[in-house]
């Protein structure tokens, strides 16, 4: 009897610690992110020109993933823009991208090769269009443009189709009643500062950085687009239902010397775009980290701090994926 007891203490010992270390091997279990639950492979995110915020939003997005699914490997790849990454996903040479909406619906409309198979997982942040002058320009209205040598982006850019779009809007024809200069937001401003162009358009978040730059060193304006004009893209025969008005700041790039209440513009929505046939477990990861990782890449993409989970379910004009939809079951109220 007197040498029993502290057998039995030992066992109810070995007991309580065999108990104790289950219990935290499940609270680890709970609590961690195994290596064996991340996705693996490779995809291939299509982004934008070196310069836009496509670009950069990318490199952030890529870096959040390298955290939340560690056995998957994202290949970031450029490109000219919207109208080029939608092309990209829908025959499957890439498999994710970004692309603002109205391209979307145009590679839609026209019945581009896998459109029927494009989906949705988060809608972004809005795009905004910038038409930048010079300070002293005397252009102070789209239809002034008349005449100009303007800068409207690549062939297959967001930026060309929008260009396109507005300058129609305000009775221009873009191929005859400008001179069209076909860069991007890598090389327009240089040209702008150099005299060698008179205008530019550039649709992007809010600000971009490389039209802060400029801001920052040479005396530039922004033309409105006004309310008339997005009516008119909103017509039965408009270009694009996916426009909205809106206002940029007025010192966003400036001191806002020229338009004190802010710049008329219009915006468009930016989606984060897949293929119907992409992994549903895959896509519910990365549309989680999307909107996980809003704050950090919030901190350098301040168009970014505009995701917000109430809103990013609304894809239009694509299906949500069936994994942004899982996702978004999960974390509803």
């Amino acid at each position: 009897m007197f040498q029993a007891i502290p057998s039995i203490g030992r066992r109810r010992a070995l007991q309580g610690s065999a108990a104790a270390f289950v219990a935290f091997g499940l609270l680890l279990w709970w609590l961690l992110p195994l290596d064996e639950s991340s996705p693996d492979g490779k995809v291939v995110f299509s982004t934008g020109t070196p310069s836009g915020v496509y670009q950069l939003y990318g490199e952030l997005l890529q870096e959040a993933l390298a955290k939340d699914m560690p056995r998957l490997d994202v290949d970031l790849e450029q490109s000219d823009g919207s109208q080029e990454n939608v092309q990209k996903v829908a025959t499957g040479k890439a498999d994710f991208t970004i692309a603002a909406s109205d391209a979307v619906e145009k590679y839609k409309d026209e019945g581009g090769r896998g459109a029927d198979r494009l989906r949705g997982c988060v809608r972004l942040y809005d795009d905004y269009v910038h038409v930048v002058v010079p300070r002293k320009s005397p252009v102070h209205s789209i239809a002034q443009l008349k005449g100009k040598r303007v800068g409207v982006g690549q062939e297959a850019s967001g930026v060309r189709l929008i260009a396109d779009h507005v300058l129609a809007a305000a009775g221009l024809d873009p191929r005859k009643d400008i001179q069209p200069v076909p860069k991007g937001i890598q090389e327009v401003p240089k040209l702008l500062e150099s005299g060698k162009i008179d205008a530019f358009f550039w649709s992007g978040g809010l600000p971009t950085s490389a039209v802060s730059k400029l801001s920052d060193r040479f005396d530039i304006k922004l033309v409105p687009i006004g309310a008339d004009l997005v009516q008119k893209l909103h017509k039965p025969d408009g270009r694009s239902s996916f426009y909205r008005a809106a206002l940029m700041p007025a010192d966003t790039y400036t001191d806002g010397a020229e338009n004190d209440a802010g710049v008329p513009t219009l915006a468009v929505a930016n989606l984060l775009v897949t293929r119907a046939g992409t992994d549903a477990t895959l896509a519910e990861g990365i549309t989680r980290t999307v909107i996980d990782s809003r704050d950090r890449i919030g901190e350098e993409v301040h168009a970014a701090q505009r995701v917000d989970l109430r809103t990013a379910i609304y894809t239009d004009p694509l299906q949500l994926h069936e994994g942004a939809r899982r996702y978004y079951r999960s974390v509803k109220p």
